[in-house]
């Protein structure tokens, strides 16, 4: 099949896929559609299998490519995974409940005022307008809100309920910035590439590494609160 009718198959079940997400994952080795005399793609059954468990371990493992890849290996080998669904190998632990790579997508479906924010995420204008001030959270040029502050939003209300006021969350905000910081120094350059695939490559990249900063992040969290309190 072409790869026109391999987006229409995955998209049901992976709406953020792209033709330009399929090219990726081909040139890096994680599928290997037959050619036509004319340079066509040609797709059977199996690769369409093949994309499934590649997108499904990222965004149920957020896995990276290579890891993922080697799985694939593996099963063309003969040995089978460990279970139903892959499965992170030992030294990349799944934490419950983290955001996949997909999560890290940008979707610009949403777009609140700021009454329907406060009405969304239950917190007051007077909380709203710390969480402003502190830059956790911000309007987008066109005086939009998106999701993703709605989410902040209903997380910070949360915390309140232990005593963290925003004022406490500067640091949140300041870590976020120094790792935007970092990646976007490993991703611009790909981005800039004169390859006809490298923004699909470059928001691929972003993904990944996003997810498993925060995974890091977690476990370096959990990890010293078990030592701050004799665990």
């Amino acid at each position: 099949m072409s790869i026109g009718a391999v987006l229409a198959q995955l998209r049901p079940d992976f709406p953020e896929v792209t033709i330009s997400k399929i090219r990726f994952l081909e040139s890096e080795g994680l599928v290997h559609p037959a050619r036509t005399p004319s340079g066509y793609r040609q797709f059977s059954p199996a690769d369409v299998e093949r994309l499934r468990f590649v997108l499904a371990a990222q965004r149920d493992h957020y896995l990276p490519l290579k890891v993922i890849k080697e799985q694939l290996d593996a099963l063309d080998r003969g040995v089978r995974p460990g279970g139903p669904s892959p499965r992170p190998p030992r030294g990349l632990v799944a934490v419950e409940g983290l955001p996949g790579p997909d999560s890290f997508s940008c979707s610009g479906e949403v777009r609140l005022t700021r009454e329907e924010l406060l009405a969304d995420s239950g917190v007051d204008e007077g909380l709203l307008s710390e969480l402003e001030q502190y830059g956790l959270v911000r309007p987008g040029a066109s005086g939009f809100y998106d999701g993703d502050a709605a989410a902040v939003a209903r997380t910070v209300r949360a915390m309140t309920a232990f005593g963290i006021e925003p004022r406490h969350l500067r640091a949140y905000r300041a870590a976020a910035d120094r790792e935007v910081g970092l990646l976007a120094q490993i991703v611009t350059p790909l981005a800039r590439q004169r390859d006809p695939d490298a923004r699909a490559r470059a928001e691929e990249v972003v993904r990944e590494l996003a997810a498993l900063s925060v995974a890091l992040h977690t476990l370096l969290v959990k990890t010293g609160l078990r030592g701050a309190i004799g665990g």
